[in-house]
């Protein structure tokens, strides 16, 4: 199958990206021939784009995040036909195409109500919302949540989901159109950090108590200071590093006279161990076809607007997801 591909021969900006075109072998044992309809952009893009963290070779493809129709089967794969509406997250890298090759074990199907760009927008981030919600730590009706970001993809996830099963959701945007988004996605209050101090603010709004959970994936002294937003007991979770390194954190700043909790899982960790992935996806699904849970799409661009998409992401300006579209 004839196929596009947006593919970097060295680390750099957005400029390194390039689309070219080459020819997709038939797929092989336990494999899958997908076409792609839609390519999910997620921030560990920009990190693979950079070198922070290496592709496995150059020139390459970035990408981990997708959605399409089975082509074609290889030997031994029994669980999908052609035809099949499917949708995936996570390792191998290569999801900015038009077409690949997938492990069959590595593949969900979709149910028929969710789309193809709504299943690009929500496998990574609904993901990463399941394994928050199911694994870290339960959220239960009455906890009060700090979600940081409130306005991008995951943020809306976190605070519909949180939302629908009773939670009180606090976010930080960077701005009053963002502040609006979040509040039409559930969040009782917002901040505005770049005028307001995020933590004088989450003390104002919890009288002093402070938050059962708070998320964020800024890193550096962001986190640091998000551990002043808990109450005893509380969680802080780490989901990525987009303003700061990760650095150390002295374990006096989390107890014993505060007894925090400091968490920082990772998404293709609970993909790559869930007993069952169509099951933990079926689950994600069903918040979706609930109603409690919607894809927020923020820019839909070709793969030839690949560059601009990781612009925009890169200066903070994008809200909801964003979707590439073969």
């Amino acid at each position: 199958m004839d196929v596009q591909e947006v593919r970097i021969h060295a680390y750099g900006g957005p400029e390194t990206m390039i689309v070219e075109d080459h020819v997709l072998a038939a797929p092989g044992p336990g494999e899958v021939l997908l076409r792609q309809h839609a390519v999910g952009i997620n921030f560990i893009d920009v990190y693979h784009r950079k070198g922070v963290f290496p592709i496995p070779h150059l020139p390459g493809s970035l990408g981990v995040e997708g959605a399409g129709e089975v082509v074609a089967i290889g030997a031994g794969v029994t669980r999908l036909r052609p035809g099949d509406r499917v949708a995936y997250a996570g390792p191998p890298v290569g999801s900015y195409v038009s077409g690949r090759l997938m492990r069959e074990a590595a593949l969900v199907r979709l149910p028929d109500a969710i789309d193809f760009k709504s299943a690009a927008a929500l496998m990574l981030q609904g993901m990463t919302a399941h394994m928050l919600f199911t694994r870290v730590r339960p959220v239960a009706a009455g906890d009060t949540l700090l979600v940081h970001a409130a306005a991008g993809g995951l943020g809306l996830l976190l605070t519909q989901w949180a939302s629908s099963l009773g939670a009180r959701v606090i976010g930080t945007v960077g701005s009053e159109a963002k502040g609006a988004l979040a509040l039409e996605a559930g969040c009782a209050e917002v901040i505005l950090y770049k005028q307001q101090d995020f933590v004088a603010e989450v003390q104002r709004l919890t009288d002093g108590a402070g938050v059962d959970i708070a998320y964020e994936g800024i890193g550096g002294s962001t986190l640091l200071r998000t551990l002043d937003c808990l109450k005893p007991f509380g969680l802080a979770v780490n989901l990525g590093q987009v303003g700061e390194p990760l650095g150390a954190v002295d374990l006096a700043r989390l107890g014993p006279q505060r007894s925090l909790s400091l968490a920082v899982p990772g998404v293709f960790a609970h993909l790559r161990t869930l007993p069952d992935l169509q099951a933990g996806a079926d689950e994600m699904f069903e918040k979706v076809l609930s109603g409690a849970v919607k894809a927020t799409i923020g820019l839909e661009l070709p793969l030839e607007g690949a560059g601009e998409a990781h612009r925009r992401l890169e200066a903070g300006t994008t809200t909801g997801s964003l979707v590439l579209v073969p």
